[in-house]
Order: structure tokens, then C-alpha cells, then sequence
């Protein structure tokens, strides 16, 4: 599996590549977090946004499809005693409706099949009246170097779609989500961040 294959290099890449973005995204999400929180994080990756979610919140569910990304994010996050990590498929989540305060994923939209089955299922365990936060890389954004895009296909990210800022709001319009927020954490590729709020 690609993201198994490039673990233990993703958060050098990150970093060199896009760092402002990658540290200051972790630190916007976590400001949706209270201390009273229960947060279920899916496409957790190596942990970069967990990282900063784990102090804010009383209990963190990290998940990930991929075993390499949660080896790292286990590494990432060792200091934390209330993170537990966990394989699973986004679109088939084992946990009871409603469990959640908060329910996180980022950067994967892009690389579903079906999105709005994985945003049903987001919201099926995130609590009335919680949040459902969805960072976003907005690569096709104008200004951003396309061929940073093209050399992560080439080497196996498979993204089903791409998105500007407009065309993001209109994903989530589409699909039905009308209690919705937006903001932009700017960088050389920037990241939209939907927080839809469930009724």
C-alpha cells in the first residue's frame, strides 16, 4: 500500500514542503476541541494533527486504514496517555451512533470513492450538537505548483478529485450540509477546513 510505503518519510516531506500549513492546521483543529471532549480521529495519518488535539481533549480515538501511518502516529503521540489508536475504514465504522463530541478527518476527502458515504458515517457517530471537522489540502488552488501534485500521483496518491476553496463549499453544499463554517489555513498549499455542526 502506498501511504505504508511512505510513513516514515511523510512528515519530512510535509514539513520541507508545506510546513506552515502542516504545524499550523494541527493548531486550528485543535481550537474546535474542548477539554471535556471525546474525539474520534479517522485518516489519522502520522499524527500530525493528533498531536495537537490529544491535550486538548479528555479521550482521542486515532484511526487510520494504514498500518505504517499509525505505527508513526503512535510514535508521534507516545507522550499522551489518552490517545489509543486503532485500524479502520472510514466508511464502515464499529461504534455506536452518537458516541463522539468531535469527529475529525483530514486530508482524505480527495482520495474516496464516495465521500458523502464517508460523511454519512461521520456523522452517524458524531453526536447532536457535535462537530464534524474536514481539513482539506485545496491543491487546485490558484498559485499552487501543480507539479508537486503531479509527482505525489506519480508516485501513488491516488486523489479522486481536487479542489479549489469555491469548489470545496460546493462539494459539501451538494451533498447536503447546510450548517457548515469555513476557514483557510494559508501556506504554499493550503488547507480548507469544513467544521459542520450536526443538528
Amino acid at each position: 500500500m502506498f501511504w505504508d510505503k511512505v510513513s516514515g518519510l511523510y512528515d519530512f516531506f510535509e514539513t520541507v514542503y508545506n510546513g506552515k500549513v502542516y504545524r499550523g492546521l494541527g493548531k486550528k483543529v485543535a481550537g474546535e476541541i474542548g477539554p471535556e471532549d471525546v474525539v474520534l480521529e479517522c485518516a489519522c495519518g502520522t499524527g500530525a494533527i493528533s498531536r495537537y488535539i490529544a491535550p486538548k481533549c479528555r479521550r482521542l480515538v486515532a484511526t487510520d486504514f494504514s498500518v505504517g501511518m499509525l505505527r508513526q502516529a503512535a510514535r508521534n503521540c507516545r507522550t499522551y496517555d489518552n490517545v489509543r489508536f486503532r485500524c479502520a475504514d472510514m466508511t464502515k465504522l464499529n461504534c455506536r451512533d452518537g458516541r463522539f463530541d468531535r469527529v475529525v478527518a483530514g486530508n482524505v476527502i480527495h482520495l474516496l470513492d464516495d465521500p458523502r458515504a464517508a460523511l454519512k458515517e461521520l456523522e452517524r457517530v458524531c453526536k447532536t450538537g457535535g462537530k464534524i471537522i474536514v481539513p482539506t489540502y485545496i491543491n487546485a488552488s490558484e498559485g499552487v505548483n501543480r507539479k508537486a501534485v503531479r509527482l505525489l500521483e506519480k508516485a501513488g496518491a491516488n486523489f479522486k478529485r481536487q479542489f479549489d476553496f469555491r469548489s470545496y463549499q460546493q462539494f459539501f453544499a451538494d451533498a447536503g450540509y447546510e450548517n457548515v463554517s469555513y476557514f483557510v489555513v494559508e501556506g504554499r498549499m493550503p488547507c480548507a477546513v469544513a467544521v459542520i455542526t450536526k443538528r
